[in-house]
């Protein structure tokens, strides 16, 4: 609690960044179960996107600074902020309002629920306050967590929505449950070209593959046709391949995905970000996933003849980078997704990125990710 710095004062001085004049905000931190949860709204104007976050305390630590801010406390050691920010009025009941420029903020008082416990006072933030990292992500749903299941940073982690090309990391789950010959030969045909979304592919019609090189091809270029064929050759074709994908959901218990595709092509295929968590968690129990997707790039035989393959992760194999299991994914409904696993501070995260705008922005959401959770480790 002695760490909680500035809380409110830095969430205050910033949020006044977000509305326009005539504003009224609100801030609240709830603290439970070594979770902060971080609400920011507008209640005059409209409720601010992507406010609501939550942060392991660590991170919040570091993000607030030194001092705690707490509710009016009969402690004698309670002292008054010497400083606020000039850019906004603190009201006694904690809400911010944007004052006039040059207007300086009232000092609240001991009956104030933002007042500093000492050592020190509190002061106007400076630029070294800033989050260490910003947030929100882009992504507009986003879950980091450790091995342990402790959430560590969220964003919307609950919300279902299509998860696009993650759901080969399920599909290659179901086909390696069935225990077929991975050298096997498979074929692409007609049925495994995209007439939904018409994306491209390199491999044709009539290609030939083991069945590990179809794993490959899905999971280190996320080849629609190779996703499609690996389910027509599960054991009892796509029916059973489809009921086998039921059977996953369930028993990873997982109550808000539904698969519709083995390709993650179809919009119907959706979870949210804590379960796509599970996902990644269960997939990587599998040390052929692991292997296979945290190849920065692998070489196949399709036809008989080599096929160099390079991870759509640009992050793995990457100078500072320890990935152990990564999974993209597109279509415009679902945005760029990125599910992954790395080693950071001796342990190994999940990280999920859902509905980024971009893959380069997908790249800098999961780079700021990495920094913060380093600076966590380090504190």
């Amino acid at each position: 609690r002695t760490r909680l710095a500035q809380a409110f004062v830095n969430l205050l001085h910033n949020a006044v960044k977000y509305t326009d004049r005539g504003g009224r905000i609100e801030v609240g931190v709830l603290v439970e179960n070594g979770l902060a949860t971080v609400t920011i709204r507008d209640t005059v104007l409209r409720t601010l996107a992507h406010t609501n976050w939550k942060l392991a305390l660590p991170a919040l630590i570091l993000t607030c600074g030194c001092l705690i801010v707490e509710a009016a406390s009969d402690d004698p050691e309670v002292v008054v902020p010497t400083a606020a920010p000039t850019t906004a009025a603190i009201s006694p009941n904690g809400v911010l309002t944007p004052a006039p420029a040059g207007a300086s903020a009232p000092t609240p008082t001991a009956s104030s629920p933002l007042i500093a416990r000492s050592p020190g006072t509190v002061v106007a933030p400076t630029p070294s306050d800033e989050p260490l990292m910003k947030l929100p992500v882009n992504a507009r749903h986003m879950l980091v967590v450790d091995d342990s299941g402790r959430v560590l940073m969220s964003k919307e982690p609950d919300t279902v929505v299509p998860i696009a090309s993650l759901t080969k990391l399920m599909t290659a789950m179901v086909v390696l449950d069935a225990k077929q010959d991975m050298t096997e030969e498979i074929k692409i045909d007609d049925a495994d070209v995209d007439r939904l979304k018409h994306s491209k592919s390199r491999v044709r019609v009539g290609a030939t593959m083991s069945r590990e090189a179809a794993l490959e091809l899905a999971l280190i270029s996320s080849e629609n046709r190779a996703a499609s064929a690996l389910a027509r050759h599960f054991p009892g074709g796509m029916p059973a391949y489809e009921a086998a994908v039921v059977a996953k959901i369930r028993a990873l218990g997982l109550s808000h995905t539904a698969l519709a595709d083995p390709t993650g092509l179809s919009p119907n295929n959706t979870s949210t970000a804590a379960e796509v968590a599970r996902i990644a968690a269960a997939a990587a129990k599998y040390p052929v996933i692991a292997r296979i997707s945290s190849d920065k790039s692998s070489a196949v035989e399709v036809n008989g003849r080599p096929r160099e393959l390079r991870n759509t992760n640009h992050l793995v194999g990457a100078k500072g980078w320890d990935i152990r299991l990564s999974k993209t994914g597109y279509t415009e409904e679902a945005g760029r997704c990125l599910a992954m696993r790395m080693k950071s501070g001796g342990q190994t995260i999940t990280v999920i990125l859902l509905d980024a705008d971009g893959s380069a922005q997908r790249l800098r959401d999961a780079a700021a990710i990495r920094k913060s959770l380093a600076k966590i480790a380090a504190a």
